[in-house]
């Protein structure tokens, strides 16, 4: 199989605030956007995030060709125990996964 990264145009992730983060995957045609909404379901990811199904969120937004995935963080922002203040490391893990 190949890799999400290889076939979206680009795959990143944000804070979302100090209790969630989102990972975007921004798809260059409609093709490639059902293959990845199809791929990426909400078990998958939490599944990769080790968090509970229940709590994450899941918006495919087709007009723009982009799949948002939503998670509550490990850890408030910026607590000692906040190992990623921007959000930014859940885009590699979500980049890896097979599509």
């Amino acid at each position: 199989m190949t890799r999400l990264a290889e076939v979206a145009v680009k795959v990143r992730s944000k804070n979302a605030g100090p209790f969630w983060v989102t990972a975007d995957v921004f798809c260059g045609d409609a093709e490639t956007f059902a293959r990845v909404c199809d791929a990426v379901t909400v078990d998958v990811a939490a599944e990769l995030c080790q968090t509970p199904r229940q709590t994450v969120k899941r918006f495919e937004i087709p007009d723009l060709k982009v799949l948002k995935i939503s998670l509550p963080r490990p850890a408030v922002q910026g607590t000692r125990a906040d190992r990623d203040m921007h959000g930014a490391a859940l885009a590699c893990l979500f980049a890896e996964l097979e599509v």
